[in-house]
Parts: structure tokens; sequence; C-alpha cells
């Protein structure tokens, strides 16, 4: 009587590690040949819009040797033209996460009268064609301004230029991750004694980081390629108000090719470091919530 059970534990014990082995076997070959024909137009699609175009520029910022990239980004026109760049829309995006999210909570959690024409109003910037925006804020705060407020020719147009064309990124990928939450936790978390602040940290916010990066990333690498918008309002003063686009076109209306590829090359490096930034933030805030 005592012996069938302990001639039924080997048997079973197989047969389990068998059954547990085969999900992963059918994980690891997921990849149908559609899967794979897809997959591959995705990826050839993608290198001839983006990654090839960067390798080319690469290439061409590589050509006149290490020498000739470190005295081209260097040059004290073209670094007084990279820092403000980076500068103003770092602050541009700092501000865009605290407004665009702000916006984004009012347009989700509240009911007010022209709701629906601050919905239209905020993908403005998205339609209007950046050298139309710029004419726009010339007309309200270049000279005559009827506001009374002539910023132009200074580097608060290259702020203010940035703050118009980037303001719609974090709201709309703030907006719908905020409008998927389950306001049932928000209210269970309340009656357990948590206060609003509480409540906001722990439940929403680890929820929203991502979205809030992402648009941050997105507010970032716009600010940076920025042109259209400032031709108008900022004056492209050397030293004073001219951004790195700016520079970069004046390259090649000198026909240097390489010192223009040069100039992108540094925008690129440092784009792609904000990015993997805020991505390595939006980890560590999310697990810690």
């Amino acid at each position: 009587m005592t012996t069938t059970p302990l001639l039924d534990r080997p048997a079973s014990g197989p047969r389990t590690r068998r059954r547990s082995a085969r999900p992963r076997a059918r994980t690891a070959t997921n990849l149908t040949m559609t899967s794979g024909i897809g997959l591959g137009i995705a990826m050839t699609w993608f290198s001839l819009l983006v990654l090839i175009p960067l390798c080319a520029v690469i290439v061409t910022a590589s050509e006149g040797g290490w020498a000739n990239f470190w005295t081209t980004v260097t040059n004290d026109q073209t670094a007084a033209a990279i820092k403000l760049t980076v500068t103003q829309a770092a602050l541009v995006t700092l501000v865009n996460i605290f407004m665009g999210t702000l916006i984004a909570w009012v347009l989700v959690r509240d009911r007010f009268p022209g709701k629906a024409l601050l919905e239209i109003m905020i993908d403005i910037p998205f339609a209007l064609p950046t050298i139309v925006a710029g004419l726009v804020l010339l007309s309200l705060y270049g000279r005559g301004s009827p506001l009374g407020v002539d910023i132009a020719n200074t580097r608060f147009s290259v702020f203010l230029a940035f703050l118009f064309v980037t303001l719609p990124f974090i709201v709309r990928t703030v907006q719908p991750v905020l409008a998927e939450l389950d306001r049932d936790v928000e209210e269970a978390a309340t009656s357990l004694g948590a206060s609003r602040f509480t409540t906001f940290r722990r439940i929403i916010l680890p929820a929203l980081v991502p979205a809030i990066a992402a648009g941050a990333a997105l507010s970032f690498a716009r600010g940076v390629s920025e042109y259209g918008s400032l031709v108008l309002l900022s004056g492209n003063l050397p030293f004073k108000t001219e951004v790195t686009s700016v520079r970069i076109l004046g390259s090649i209306e000198n026909d240097n090719v390489a010192a223009a590829a040069s100039t992108a090359t540094v925008l690129l490096v440092v784009s792609l470091s904000v990015i993997v930034l805020l991505d390595l933030i939006q980890r560590r805030v999310s697990r810690r919530g």
C-alpha cells in the first residue's frame, strides 16, 4: 500500500518538467513567416529613413579627421550657438514637464466651458507652419507689439519660440495615460488615509512618468532642431541669438558640408544622451513607485 506513492513520484516529476519546458520552446520560435516579412520591411524602411542618413552625417563629419571635427565644434561662434540651443531647449523641456502635465490634468479631470476649444488650440503648434508661427510671435512680441512687449532679437525670443513649438508634446503623451488611470485605486488610497500628495506621488506619478519622459524627449529633440519660428523673431545674431540650426545652414551655404555635419553630430549625441537619461529616470521612478 505504501509503495504505490513512491513509484508514482519519480514518474510525475519528469512530466511536470517537460510540460513547463514546452511554453519556453514555443515563445522562442514565435516569429512566423508573416512576422518575419513585416519585421524585414519595417527595418528596411527605418534604415532608409533614419539609420542610413544618420550614418552618412557621421561619416561626413569624420572625413576631415578628429582635428578638423574638434576645431569646428569648438569654434567660438559654433560653440556659442550649441550652448544657446541646448540650454534653451533644456529650460523649455523643464517648463513643459510641469505645464504640460498640468494642462493634461485639467483637460482630463476637469469640466469647464470651452474645453473642446482648448483641445483644438493645443494642437495648433503641430499644424501651423513654423515660419507662420514665427510671424505670429513677431506680431505679438516684436516691435510695435499690441501687448507692449518687445523681445525680438533677444535670447528670450529663442526661449519663447521653443516653448511655442514644443507645447503639445507632453500634453498629448500624458493625456491618454491619465484618462486610462483607474480612479477606484485613488479613492481606495484616500479612504485608507493617504493625502492627495501621497496619492499623486505613489499612485498617479509612477503611471505618468513613462509618458512624461517620452514627451520630454520629444520636446527637447524638437527644440534643438527648430529653425523656422526663429528666423523672424530672433534675428539670428551671432553670439547672441544664433541657434545651431542656423549655424548649420550657414556652413552649408558656405560650401562647408563637413562643418555642418560636425555640428549636427554634436546635436545628435546630445539628443541621444538626453533620451537615454530620461529613460533611466522614468525606469527608476516607476520601480520605486
